[in-house]
């Protein structure tokens, strides 16, 4: 039975950090053709086993991620302890395909959780619940085994239950050795070809239940039931016993945000590359701008959901300069405009013609995304309820203006920005606006 009174006490500090560091790490970096790499270019075991022997990242050190993420203004990440490829970054005692038998002889997973808890960040761990290393996955005919069109595998016997033992297992050593995680980040289930890889397929009731006995105030996602594409049935009046605690769009901001059936708001956090691929990729330089994943930052939190922005190291550990550039960009906003990110939501206002708009409380945050002619319009704010009008970046008052230029609109709020061309900040000019309780 979904608990909505627990649901609503472990996820508070989810609603208010709204941004989040994805890595995604292992060794699909030495190829750096993307984490899908053995699935897409159908590559057998044999041609993948090398990698395992050359990973030593020699250049890895968790403590400057970790610093990156907190002065990007990130509250939280989810680290990826191991990924469709089977390699584990953790040092399982159910398998040897792990990083401590590298030449790299390190739990990964350890040094990451111990350094980011370090820089006051929540932690969070990703597993993917599909193994392509495990001889009790399926093969042949599975959607994304690299095998699963090798007629050779056809006949050969594989006891998914065994896989299951083995999948649970790991889960419960991530929750049991690594002290007390925020976020457990499941990835993913599907169906088609004759499958049906979702929900109880992962005998996830039980798993789920394993987790919430070890980790009672951890969150958790909707991908035992469902891919990025999906809402699950947390979406639904009756959510499963597995359904997660928030939904996980990928590559894509809900256009309206998100509402159960009965119309309560729906927590969700969209997982975002900063390029086109999740883990290395050496040839992809498609990189977005800061400000457009800035812009996009707002427009979750104005959505009430939260944005996990996604970086791939390399194989010798470093997070690519591409990416800790716009890192820093992101954050020097931040640093002058984080208060109208962290700790708010949507204003419950219609998304101006300019803009968007974040609240918190009886403050809304204004922040213009494009400039006028004159003065500013604050579209939907109500004129007679503002109390003060400051500019965020450096707290400097800004009156509302009453002159015969806006005298035709009386019911509109303007204000002045400045008496120079275009705005204080090109990427987004954030207004507080302070309300009459």
């Amino acid at each position: 039975m979904f608990d909505r009174e627990a649901h609503e006490k472990r996820t508070c500090w989810y609603r208010q950090a709204r941004f989040g560091m994805f890595i995604h790490w292992g060794l699909y970096a030495i190829p750096a053709r993307g984490e899908w790499v053995r699935s897409d270019e159908k590559m057998p075991e044999e041609e993948y086993l090398p990698f395992f022997g050359e990973f030593d990242p020699v250049n890895f050190d968790a403590r400057r991620w970790a610093r990156a993420a907190r002065k990007a203004g990130m509250k939280y990440m989810v680290f990826t302890a191991k990924h469709h490829d089977g390699f584990c970054l953790f040092d399982s005692a159910l398998t040897d395909f792990k990083s401590t038998n590298t030449p790299c002889g390190r739990d990964i997973v350890r040094e990451v959780l111990d350094a980011f808890r370090a820089e006051g960040l929540r932690v969070g761990l990703y597993y993917s619940l599909l193994d392509w290393h495990y001889p009790d996955y399926p093969h042949y005919g599975d959607r994304y085994h690299p095998l699963r069109d090798d007629s050779r595998e056809r006949d050969i016997p594989r006891d998914f239950d065994r896989y299951l033992d083995y999948m649970h297992g790991q889960v419960r050593e991530l929750c049991t050795n690594y002290g007390k995680l925020d976020i457990l980040w499941f990835d993913f289930s599907y169906k088609g070809d004759g499958q049906d890889m979702t929900g109880e397929t992962w005998r996830a009731a039980e798993l789920v239940h394993m987790v919430r006995s070890l980790q009672p105030e951890v969150i958790l996602d909707n991908r035992l039931e469902v891919s990025g594409e999906g809402f699950g049935s947390l979406a639904t009046a009756v959510p499963s016993d597995y359904c997660g605690d928030f939904v996980s769009p990928e590559q894509i901001i809900p256009p309206q945000g998100l509402r159960d059936e009965e119309g309560r708001e729906l927590l969700w956090e969209a997982c975002v590359t900063m390029n086109d691929h999740w883990g290395y990729c050496s040839s992809d330089k498609n990189y977005k701008s800061a400000a457009t994943l800035i812009r996009r930052l707002v427009e979750c939190v104005s959505k009430n959901g939260n944005l996990l922005l996604n970086v791939g190291p390399d194989a010798r550990g470093n997070i690519p300069a591409e990416a800790m550039d716009i890192l820093s960009q992101i954050g020097s906003w931040m640093g002058a405009n984080g208060e109208s990110i962290w700790g708010c939501g949507g204003s419950g206002l219609p998304k101006p013609e300019n803009g968007r708009i974040t609240r918190r409380g009886d403050v809304l945050y204004y922040h213009i995304l494009e400039d006028a002619l004159g003065c500013i319009p604050l579209y939907g704010i109500p004129k007679d309820k503002v109390k003060s009008v400051r500019l965020l970046a450096d707290g400097s008052e800004r009156k509302l203006q009453a002159d015969w230029i806006t005298g035709n609109y009386p019911d509109m709020a303007f204000v002045k920005i400045s008496a120079a061309a275009g705005l204080p900040d090109e990427t987004d000019t954030v207004l507080k606006i302070c309300l009459e309780s």
